[in-house]
Parts: C-alpha cells; structure tokens; sequence
C-alpha cells in the first residue's frame, strides 16, 4: 500500500485547517497576558486535553507501540507514577502558584529567592525544553519519511513552519484549543490501528490476547529489576511520580497552561484527569504495540520506532493512512507548539521584562512573537541536528532522559524554599547547580561505560530533588555560621 492522492489530499486539508483556526484564534488578542495566558479564561477541561496532548505528543503515537513491541506493558507502571505525581502537584505547589498574579512558574521562586534564582531556574528550563523538544520533533520525521518518502529535513522544516504559524499568530489561546483537536485526532490514529489489526490478525482481538500473553508482552509490573532498571515497578512509581512532579509542578511548558485556568479549583481538575488521561493513551498505544508484535511474528526492523509507521504504510486503507499521518503530525505540532509558547513567554518575562519595566502590555506582545520566531529556529535547527545521531533506544526514552537531567534541580529549588528558612538565593542557585551537574555527570559516566549503571534516569528527579535541598540546606548554614563568626 502506497500514500495515495486521497491520504495526501486528507493531510493537506488537516494541515491548512488547523493552522487557518489557530490563526483566526488569535484574531483578538488584546495584551500580553492574553497572548501568553489566554487571558486566564480556558475551561479547565480544554486544559486538561491540551495538557494530554502536550505531554504525550508524537512519541506516544510513534515510541510507545514500539516499547511493547520489543518489550511489554512496563510503561503503565510509569503511567502510574506520573499519577501519583500529578496529585502532590495539585495539594502542594498549585495553591502557590494561584497566590497571586504570577506570569510563569518561576516568578513563585523569585519571591522567595530573588530575581536572580528565578532567572537561573528559567534558563535552566528553556535549555532542557529547547534539547528534548528537538528531539520530539525529530520523531515526527520518521514515519514521515517512511509513508510519504520526504526527507528528514523537509519533513522537520514542515512541521515547524506549519506549528509556528499558528502559535505565532495565535499565542496560548490557539495553542491550547488546537490541541484539543489534535488529541482526539491521534488517538484516532490509536484505534483505527487496533481496529484493523483486528482485521488482519486471523481470530482477531482473542488471538492477539491470546499471542501477546503467550510471548510475555501483557506484562505490567516488574518486581525485581532494581534501581538501574526502567522497568522496576519503584522506578516506575516513585521515579515516576518525582518526574511528573517536575514536569507538571516545576516546568513552565505545564504550568503555564494551568495559570490559563480561572481559578485553582480547574486548574486541579485539569492537572489530576489529565493523569487519567495519560494513563488511558499509553494503555492504547502499548496495546497497538502488542497487536503489531503477534502481526508481525518476530520481523526485523532497523529501530523499534519504524514498527508503528510501517504498519500504517503498509496495512491501512487510502484515507485512513492520511489521517493517521494527520494524528501523528498533530501529536508533534501539539508539543512544538506549546514548547514555542512557554519559551517565549519565559523569555519574555523572565529575561526581559525585569530589564526593560518601561516595556507595557502590547510591547511585551511584539517582543513575545519575536522570541517566538526565535526559539522556532532552535528547535528546527536542534531536530535538523539529531537526525544524524544513530538511535537504538525509542526516543520516547531519549526525551525521558534530556529531562531527567534538571528536572530534579528545577523541582529541588521549590522544595528548598518549602523547607530551609535560611537559604537564600545564593543557596538556591548553588544547590540547583550541583544536582544538574551530578545528575548530567552521572548519566554521561553511566551512558559512555565509564562506571557500570547504578540508577535509571527517571530516578534522577528524586536524587537531583534530595541533592538540591541537601546542598542548599548545607550552603545556608555555613553562610550563617560564617557570619557569625567575629
């Protein structure tokens, strides 16, 4: 089966559409808190699908199948955490957060800190979102390339330029609503799947239950990996759970669709489904990924990640083809486009706003789009670079990983501000710069064979989280004792 007149007719209708309503979106913005916040109007259930379909983005649709075909349903385990997570986030950080009229996440530390930690927490935060947001474009391209034949590069360059028009023009209001559409698009994508492999697989759905158990692939929890294990089912829960923590508590690309809300009560409602939802989408996608195991009988494939696109170039029907390529391109311009938004507007008033106070409501406008332009070329430019980086592990696991590395400070500064009276922002800053640097050491040491694996990844948001107060807790004292001294 080829990508028929019919497919592609299909995509450019999707592509021309979402980014014309994108566009008309944006048609009456008034100032910058409309552009970066929506004005702080969205229902909380529109945020809490655009939350799903940021979080989860193309690599569900393209990684996750690919995880239970070369293994099993491990990731639920993580969908678990990510639960867990969502629900410390809601208690704890999220009243904060609504305690005023805060523009990003790290304004709350600047209150407790100073502008100098809010403005090293953000920097922070755009250099992890800038790598694993390429790396998550990159992902687009590959079934791109394998349905349609176009190049990784002008596969990238599309979904950028299309992605950028949108959120250019329409800022957080077209961001969000957009995702609205382009989740249920995917996840179409998810069921057409399962449903034609129904059709395919002689006996159907009782024979690929019947297969996938028999080969091991219907397993959830692992009980006795250990600390350097993804699949434990600790790793999963706990390490899990500190990571949505980050994610979700100390990351601006989720916070800032949670200040869009009107008040705490939706934005908890948002952040605590969107859990659920999460959880539903990999149990979707791992199940697209077993029936693919028992369809394919044990072929080979050059990545696990080509699995997905493959069936759908080969199996699907003309039509069905172009709107799952339509979901999958709507899972990346998902993420691309929220990425864009959040380090725009952290750009903007984390970086500029505090040096230029002059700057009014509509200027921060002007100045927000031109960052946005900016941080476009990053991200293309970062996507266009990975291509040539050789993948044996899914890349849902690579972007995974890119976080892991400060997630664990950016979260361990807020619970430093929690639990230490005397640190200060010299604290602060010191003890989120030792957890990244151990952290990123520690993975570098770990990923090159320097020492043999000790921990996984996704356990480095609660160890760089420890090491933050830790560090911090130590600095203020010593600074305390100093001055103490005659």
């Amino acid at each position: 089966m080829s990508f028929t007149f019919l497919d592609i007719a299909v995509l450019v209708l999707y592509l021309a559409g979402v980014t014309a309503f994108g566009v008309w979106l944006g048609r009456r913005q008034k100032d910058a808190r409309d552009y970066f916040l929506a004005d702080r109007s969205m229902p909380w259930w529109a945020i809490c699908f655009s939350v799903v379909a940021t979080e989860t983005s193309a690599l569900t649709v393209i990684s996750v199948p690919a995880a239970a075909f070369t293994g099993d349903f491990w990731m639920l385990q993580l969908a678990a955490g990510y639960m867990l997570g969502r629900v410390a986030v809601a208690a704890w950080l999220l009243p904060r957060y609504f305690d005023g009229e805060l523009e990003t996440a790290y304004a709350l530390l600047e209150r407790r800190f100073g502008g100098g930690t809010r403005r090293f927490a953000s920097v922070v935060f755009m250099v992890t979102r800038a790598f694993a947001d390429a790396v998550r474009l990159f992902a687009t391209a590959i079934p791109i390339k394998l349905i349609t034949g176009l190049p990784y590069t002008e596969s990238i360059l599309l979904t950028g330029v299309l992605t950028l028009g949108y959120t250019y023009w329409g800022g957080l209001r077209a961001v969000v609503w957009v995702d609205v559409v382009q989740l249920f698009l995917y996840v179409f994508a998810g069921v057409a799947a399962l449903v034609t492999l129904n059709g395919l697989v002689d006996g159907g759905w009782s024979a690929m239950l019947a297969g996938a158990d028999a080969a091991g692939k219907l397993t959830i929890i692992h009980a006795g990996e250990g600390f350097a294990s993804t699949q434990w089912v600790l790793t999963g829960l706990l390490g899990g759970a500190f990571l949505s923590m980050a994610s979700h508590g100390a990351d601006h690309l989720i916070v800032q669709r949670l200040l869009a809300a009107p008040d705490l009560s939706g934005a908890r409602k948002a952040l605590v489904l969107s859990g659920v939802g999460v959880f539903l989408q990999f149990a979707l996608f791992l199940a697209v990924g077993a029936g693919l195991f028992v369809y394919y009988a044990g072929r080979a494939f050059a990545t696990p990640d080509e699995v997905f696109p493959t069936f759908i170039v080969e199996s699907l029907p003309p039509g069905v083809t172009g709107l799952v390529i339509a979901g999958i391109l709507a899972a990346a311009m998902s993420t691309v486009g929220s990425s864009l938004n959040s380090l725009a507007s952290a750009t903007t008033y984390d970086l500029y706003a505090p040096f230029r106070r002059q700057a009014d409501a509509a200027r921060l406008v002007v100045v927000g789009k031109r960052f946005t332009l900016l941080w476009a070329v990053v991200l293309v430019g970062g996507a266009l670079l990975f291509q040539f980086v050789q993948q044996g592990t899914p890349v849902v696991v690579v972007a995974l990983q890119i976080a892991s590395f400060t997630y664990g400070g950016l979260l361990g500064g807020f619970f430093l501000a929690l639990l230490s009276r005397r640190a200060d922002g010299t604290d602060a800053v010191r003890g989120m710069a030792v957890a990244i640097v151990a952290m990123t050491s520690l993975w570098a040491a770990q990923q090159f064979g320097v020492m043999e694996k000790l921990i996984d990844p996704l356990w480095f948001s609660l160890v760089g989280s420890a090491l933050t107060v830790l560090v911090g807790t130590a600095s203020a004292r010593l600074r305390v004792r100093a001055a103490a001294r005659p």
